[in-house]
């Protein structure tokens, strides 16, 4: 199982980036995938979860603002993220499992399956 991660850079605060999750070894069809990120010095936190029927879940702090979706087909899947703000600087993590303070409560996906990609770079700074 491999997960890659790409599409981070930098922008100004206000602009756009799609991250991608490209997923290699088993189909995401029928199971979760998370979005995760990490601020040097600080724990990696659950920012966002596309579950196994195709549900939504965001945290707090990029709701409204950030979109995850899927492409089956491609095992794929996406993180489109508007409107970013410098404290959304960080390294952007794909996972097989879905975790954190989702949608208003602790949530958390596990199918045994503890693979990460590994990450990237999102600076947004003006």
């Amino acid at each position: 199982v491999k997960l890659v991660e790409s599409g981070g850079g930098s922008v100004q605060p206000g602009g756009s980036l799609k991250l991608s999750c490209s997923v290699s070894g088993f189909s995401i069809d029928g199971y979760a995938i998370g979005w995760f990120r990490q601020v040097p010095g600080k724990e990696r936190e659950g920012i966002s979860c596309i579950d196994d029927d195709g549900d939504t879940l965001y945290t707090e702090f990029v709701k409204g603002r950030f979109t995850v979706s899927r492409d089956i087909p491609k095992n794929t899947v996406y993180l489109q993220m508007n409107d970013l703000k410098p404290e959304d600087t960080a390294d952007y993590y794909c996972a097989t499992k879905c975790a954190g303070y989702l949608n208003g409560g602790y949530y958390s996906r596990f199918y045994g399956m503890d693979y990460w990609g590994e990450g990237t770079l999102v600076n947004v700074s003006s």
